[in-house]
């Protein structure tokens, strides 16, 4: 049988620390680089920053929204990234929220979650505001195959609050997102395959996340304000199972891939004390 994702990335974080390192090739990004806005430009930027990155953390995360910008030629180019992050030995999450009914939405599990796919990667994100039980087709997939699934529940940005925050019998609609995945997650050893995205710079205390026995990822760390002390608050008991997802912050000390590593490894020493200044660890 294929191991789980959740063991699987239990593994790689013990080995790695916790740090997901994205790789979001932005056309501001790429100027800072001093690259043009075409696909060579996107080429360089991105096998640039995976050969600096990928090698340093469990998990790296392209956004592949950047990539599709590109057409085709820019899918090739995610492809190659999904590749070499795998052989440079990272998880691959990859981040296209994804989310359908029926067989749209088994398609994009093909896409993503099925073997034999060039897109197919470790885990990817979906979102769930057309029904939790719409996911199906993307939870079988990744059970089938040994991947996860990483549902969006309580996100960092401010347009997401009125709808995610809404009564849902007596609790908000992202913890009836984090209790459905809880429910997913329920008896696997020694983490579910089902993650959640909560953003790091949420509210602390606003979602029960204890039950979750699943891996939690954090954006908002780095660039958009959030530290490791805000992790150890706002996630407390759970903070082992939280993956930081860092862009930006490591993305502009390129095109220098030392200078990357560098601030990588700052960024995961610093994860590492917070860690265990709050005791969970």
């Amino acid at each position: 049988m294929t191991e789980r994702f959740g063991a699987r990335l239990a593994r790689a974080v013990a080995a790695r620390g916790p740090l997901c390192a994205g790789i979001d090739p932005h056309p501001g990004l790429l100027a800072e680089w001093g690259l043009p806005g075409d696909v060579a430009g996107l080429e360089r930027f991105a096998l640039t920053a995976t050969e600096a990155l990928a090698g340093e953390v469990a998990v790296v995360k392209p956004q592949s929204a950047f990539f599709e910008a590109h057409g085709a030629a820019g899918v090739a180019v995610l492809e190659r990234v999904v590749a070499e992050c795998r052989a440079a030995g990272a998880l691959v999450l990859l981040d296209v929220k994804r989310g359908d009914i029926g067989s749209t939405m088994a398609a994009y599990a093909a896409a993503y979650l099925s073997d034999g796919s060039p897109l197919a990667a470790d885990a990817v994100t979906v979102s769930p505001y057309l029904g939790f039980g719409a996911l199906e087709p993307a939870f079988e997939a990744a059970a089938a195959s040994g991947r996860g699934v990483f549902v969006l529940a309580r996100t960092s940005n401010p347009d997401g609050e009125a709808l995610q925050r809404a009564d849902e019998g007596g609790r908000s609609v992202a913890q009836s997102i984090v209790d459905d995945a809880a429910a997913r997650n329920a008896g696997a050893e020694p983490q579910g395959d089902v993650g959640v995205v909560v953003g790091a710079t949420n509210v602390p205390g606003e979602l029960r996340l204890a039950g979750l026995n699943g891996p939690v990822l954090a954006p908002g760390f780095g660039a958009q304000g959030a530290t490791a002390a805000d992790l150890a608050t706002v996630f407390g008991s759970v903070l082992p199972a939280v993956l930081p997802a860092s862009s930006r912050a490591l993305l502009r000390c390129g095109p220098d891939g030392g200078a990357m590593r560098g601030e990588l490894r700052r960024v995961q020493a610093e994860l590492t004390a917070g860690t265990r200044s709050d005791g969970t660890s």
